[in-house]
């Protein structure tokens, strides 16, 4: 067997695009499906996919680690979230092959099942970016998280820290504390609670807001400062006593390796559609592992890169809880059919060979290419300057 093409399929699903990357073999009928998503890069990452095509054809789709070699070391510069998302596309549609080919679910391939069922959570909103990205008033604050409820999930992730300066001062951590005994309140003491910092803050600040959040029992609060210190997220999570964690904007068990030297974080959250893929995922949570740390996938993107992830789940010892997007579009389903189940905030181990997913490449021409909204507008610092959003 052998590659013939590596294409990409781009779906505008209204808060950002997905990028969904196909490789097709020699054999009739035999495709690989797999995820590069980017938010605001995509037309860098399709095409970063396209250069690395002449590396790929006539090779064996199945040889998927010596091909993440070809592609990670014969591209001489190392590359960033771009680079490596084209990568971990690829490297999924290459496990989708082998699963099929074999006639059984990737994560067999992995090693087998470690668990009977996958823990769920998702965000407030759906695919409305203000909703998910602004929630700053109680009052839809806690409306929209007990929708979530109501859906089935025991696990909620808000994102209600402000726009932050290095400094903010007493309103500022009054406002945090009084939106998550808000929150707390109003789904009660069995709902697990997640507070996503998003990078907004520096150490003094993030330390600040925990310290108002701890009395109402953050499961854990992500990416308290942004990622390119260590060190400062290491001093965050010395000084607080609330579990914290982050990863989604790291590439690489290298971009993820003074984070366990300094025993930085409780939780490592690698994107599979920008971390390396799958196998790159695995060589991650096997060093977190060393490191008593669990994982919990970051994946706010599309189906094909939450199939990739659960399968994953299923054969990773040290999963903690799995991030999912369910309703970011209606036609979520219409667009990639999927085999995957969940009930009662679980996801059930797949069945079909592969990832257990297709595209319906018809449906994916309706929701064409759009330059995706910047939803920057709002983070500024009282004077006007940038800050993280």
């Amino acid at each position: 067997m052998r590659i013939t093409a590596v294409k990409t399929v781009v779906v505008n699903a209204e808060m950002r695009n997905w990028v969904f990357v196909k490789v097709e073999t020699d054999q009739p009928g035999l495709v690989g499906w797999g995820e590069a998503t980017l938010e605001w890069k995509t037309r860098g990452v399709a095409g970063c996919v396209a250069d690395f095509e002449p590396l790929l054809l006539g090779e064996d789709p199945t040889r998927i680690e010596y091909l993440y070699q070809k592609m990670y070391r014969h591209s001489f510069f190392r590359m960033g979230a771009v680079g490596m998302s084209a990568i971990s596309g690829i490297e999924q549609a290459c496990w989708d092959i082998f699963g099929k080919e074999m006639g059984t679910p990737v994560y067999r391939l992995l090693g087998g099942a470690v668990r009977d069922r996958v823990r769920m959570y998702t965000h407030l909103g759906g695919g409305q970016m203000e909703k998910v990205y602004e929630t700053f008033d109680p009052g839809p604050l806690v409306e929209l998280a007990q929708q979530v409820v109501e859906r089935g999930y025991s696990a909620v992730k808000v994102v209600f820290i402000p726009y932050s300066e290095p400094l903010m001062g007493l309103p500022a951590v009054r406002q945090v504390g009084g939106l998550m005994k808000a929150l707390r309140e109003g789904v009660g003491e069995k709902i697990d609670i997640m507070i996503d910092f998003h990078g907004r803050c520096y150490p003094a600040t993030a330390i600040q807001y925990i310290e108002a959040l701890a009395p109402y029992e953050p499961f854990f609060c992500e990416e308290p400062v942004p990622p390119e210190n260590a060190a400062a997220m290491a001093e965050v999570k010395q000084a607080v006593k609330v579990p914290i964690a982050a990863g989604e904007r790291l590439v690489t068990r290298f971009g993820f390796r003074e984070i366990f030297e300094r025993q930085a974080v409780h939780v490592i959250q690698p994107d599979l559609c920008h971390c390396g893929g799958l196998l790159e995922a695995r060589k991650i949570a096997a060093a977190a592992e060393t490191c008593y740390m669990g994982v919990a996938p970051h994946n706010p993107l599309g189906p094909i890169a939450t199939a990739a992830a659960i399968h994953f789940d299923f054969a990773t010892p040290n999963f903690l809880i799995q991030e999912d997007m369910l309703s970011d579009v209606p036609w979520r389903n219409e667009v990639v059919r999927s085999s995957l189940k969940h009930e009662k905030g679980y996801w059930l181990p797949p069945t079909e060979p592969g990832l257990g997913v297709e595209v319906d490449e018809e449906r994916a021409a309706r929701h064409p290419y759009q330059p995706e909204v910047q939803h920057t507008v709002n983070a500024r610092g009282a004077d006007g300057s940038i800050v993280d959003w």
